[in-house]
C-alpha cells in the first residue's frame, strides 16, 4: 500500500504540467519513465544506500514540484516560466499582484494552501517510499525485473517516438526539465554581461534636445494593462473602438489631433516598471536584474534628457506607497507618490485612487499658476492605475469641478462586488477589465480636451494584461497615442508611418519599446 502511494505521488508530480495552457489538453499525456527508474533503484538498494536514495528521490521530486507550481504561477501572471535567478527578487511584487486581484485574506489562503499541499506531498512521498524496505527478497527481484524491462522498453520507445515524432505514450523529461532550469540561470548571468555592453552604447548624443518642443509641456502617461488585445480582440474591440472614436471627436472639438501606433512591450501581465524603464532608458529591460543594473548606470533617461534641456520634470505615481529609491535614476525634479497627491477618498481595493483624481492632482500640483515669465515647461510622467487588477469596482467620470479632495468618489469605491466574487468567474474578470480600460480612456479624452492647451500628450499601455484576459499566445504589443493641438509637431512623426486619429490600424508600423527614446529625440530635435 505504501509503495502504491509513493508511486501515485511521484506520477502526479512528474505528470503535472508546468504550462497553465496544458491543463486544458491531456491528449498528449505520456507515462513518465522515471517511475520505472524509481522502482528499479528502490528495489535494488538496501540499508544505508536505500536511506540515501529515499532522501534523494524525495528531494528531487520536491524541487520539481516547487518549480512546476512556480511555473504555473508565473505562467498565469506573466506568461513565462519561473526563473530562480531573477524571480526570487520579486516575490513581494507577486504577492502584491495576487492580493490586489483576489484580496489579502484570499491571497494568504492560496499561498498557505499551496505550501501546505507541497509539504504534505513531500512528507507523504518520503514516508511511503519506506514501503520498499518491507519487500521480501523475492518481491525485490520481481519488482526489479519488471521495472527494468519496462524501463528498457520505454527508453527504446522514447527514442523511436522522438525520431519519428510519434507519440508512443512514454516520456523522460524530469532530467531535461531541471537541466533547463540550470541553463536558464546560466543564460541570465550571461545576459547581464551582454547588458553591460549595451549600457556603453547610447544612440542619443549629448543634448540639449527637443528644440521643436520649446515652451511646450510634455505629458507622458502610462495606462495600466492597456494592450493591443483591448483594441483588436473581438470580445473588446467594439466597445474600445467606440470609445476611441468618441475621443477623436472630443479632441477635434478642442482643436487637438492624434497619431496612433504600436509598441512591443518588454513585459506582459505585470511588472510595469520594466516597461517604464525600457521606454525611458532606451534599453531592453525585460527582467529585474537588468532593471536593477539600469538604475545604477549613467544612462540618461528620457526624463533626464528633458531636464537637461530646460524642462521641469515631475513624476505622478499613485501606486507608490513605500520608499522609492529608484526615482533618483530617472531625474525628476519632483515626485508625487500616493501620499503626496492629497487624496482623502476611499481606495478602490488595491487601487489607491481613481485616474480622474490623479490627473486633477497633477494639474493642481504642477500646472496651475505657471503663467509667470521664466516658468519652465513641464515634462511629466504619470502612471494611471484604475485599469490595474482586480478591476473592481470600476470608477465613473464626475464633473472635474467636483473632484476636490477625492471624497466624491467614496460611494463608487464601496460599490460593486469584491475581488473574490469577480475573480471566481473568468467572464466577469474580462468584463471588468475592459470596463476599466473604457473608463480610463474616457477620462483621458475629457482631460486632454479640457487641459490640452500648449501640451504634447504621449499615451501608451505598459503591457498586455494576464492571459485570463487575452488568451494564450497574445502579442506583447501595446497602443501608443500622441496628441497635440500643434499640427506642425505631428508632422514630425510622418516618418514613423503611424495612423492618423486614435485607432491604430492592424498593419500600422510596430516598434520595440526601447526604440521610442531615440525616435522621439530625433523627431523633435
Amino acid at each position: 500500500m505504501r509503495i502504491a502511494i509513493s508511486l501515485m505521488i511521484a506520477l502526479a508530480i512528474l505528470s503535472l504540467p508546468s504550462n497553465p495552457a496544458a491543463f486544458s489538453d491531456f491528449s498528449e499525456w505520456r507515462f513518465p519513465l522515471e517511475i520505472a527508474g524509481i522502482v528499479l533503484l528502490a528495489s535494488v538498494f538496501t540499508g544505508g544506500a536505500f536511506t540515501l536514495l529515499r532522501g534523494v528521490i524525495a528531494l528531487f521530486l520536491a524541487i520539481m514540484l516547487l518549480l512546476k507550481l512556480a511555473d504555473i504561477g508565473t505562467g498565469i501572471a506573466f506568461q513565462r516560466p519561473f526563473n530562480p535567478y531573477l524571480d526570487l527578487k520579486i516575490l513581494t511584487d507577486g504577492w502584491n499582484l495576487l492580493s490586489g486581484a483576489v484580496g489579502v485574506k484570499e491571497a494568504a489562503g492560496i499561498v498557505c494552501a499551496g505550501l501546505l499541499v507541497w509539504l504534505l506531498a513531500v512528507a507523504a512521498l518520503y514516508w511511503s517510499l519506506g514501503g520498499f524496505r518491507h519487500l521480501t527478497a523475492e518481491g525485490r527481484r520481481t519488482s526489479a525485473l519488471v521495472s527494468g524491462i519496462i524501463l528498457l522498453a520505454g527508453l527504446a520507445a522514447f527514442t523511436v517516438q522522438d525520431r519519428g515524432r510519434r507519440n508512443l505514450g512514454v516520456d523522460a523529461s524530469a532530467g531535461p526539465y531541471l537541466l533547463n532550469r540550470v541553463a536558464m540561470v546560466k543564460d541570465s548571468v550571461a545576459d547581464l554581461e551582454r547588458f553591460e555592453d549595451e549600457l556603453k552604447q547610447d544612440p542619443v548624443p549629448d543634448g540639449p534636445h527637443f528644440s521643436a518642443l520649446a515652451g511646450t509641456d510634455v505629458v507622458l502617461i502610462f495606462i495600466e494593462s492597456y494592450g493591443r488585445s483591448a483594441i483588436e480582440d473581438p470580445r473588446y474591440a467594439t466597445r474600445i473602438h467606440g470609445r476611441l472614436s468618441s475621443m477623436e471627436g472630443e479632441l477635434e472639438a478642442a482643436g487637438l489631433q492624434a497619431r496612433s501606433g504600436w509598441l512591443t512591450s518588454s513585459t506582459v501581465g505585470g511588472m510595469s516598471w520594466l516597461a517604464h524603464g525600457t521606454l525611458l532608458s532606451g534599453l531592453w529591460i525585460n527582467n529585474q536584474a537588468r532593471y536593477d543594473r539600469m538604475i545604477t548606470s549613467e544612462r540618461l533617461s528620457l526624463n533626464s534628457l528633458f531636464r537637461a534641456s530646460g524642462w521641469r520634470t515631475a513624476a505622478v505615481m499613485p501606486a507608490i506607497t513605500f520608499d522609492w529609491p529608484e526615482a533618483g535614476y530617472f531625474g525628476y525634479d519632483s515626485v508625487h507618490a500616493a501620499a503626496g497627491l492629497g487624496y482623502r477618498g476611499k481606495p478602490f481595493n488595491w487601487i489607491t485612487m481613481p485616474d480622474q483624481y490623479t490627473l486633477s492632482a497633477f494639474e493642481r500640483l504642477e500646472r496651475q499658476g505657471r503663467d509667470r515669465p521664466g516658468d519652465k515647461p513641464v515634462m511629466a510622467e504619470i502612471a494611471l492605475i484604475s485599469s490595474h487588477a482586480p478591476w473592481t469596482p470600476v470608477p465613473t467620470l464626475v464633473d472635474w469641478e467636483k473632484v476636490g479632495d477625492g471624497t466624491v468618489f467614496d460611494a463608487q469605491a464601496e460599490s460593486g462586488d469584491p475581488p473574490s466574487v469577480v475573480w471566481a468567474n473568468p467572464d466577469r474578470v474580462r468584463a471588468q477589465y475592459i470596463a476599466s480600460i473604457d473608463y480610463t480612456l474616457q477620462t483621458l479624452g475629457s482631460y486632454m480636451a479640457r487641459y490640452g492647451r500648449n501640451t504634447l500628450f504621449v499615451l501608451l499601455g505598459d503591457h498586455q494584461p494576464a492571459s485570463i484576459v487575452t488568451g494564450e499566445g497574445a502579442s506583447r504589443d501595446v497602443p501608443m497615442h500622441i496628441v497635440t493641438g500643434n499640427p506642425e509637431l505631428l508632422k514630425r512623426l510622418d516618418g514613423w508611418n503611424w495612423h492618423e486619429g486614435m485607432i491604430p490600424a492592424k498593419d500600422t508600423q510596430v516598434y520595440r519599446m526601447d526604440e521610442f527614446r531615440r525616435k522621439f529625440v530625433e523627431s523633435f530635435d
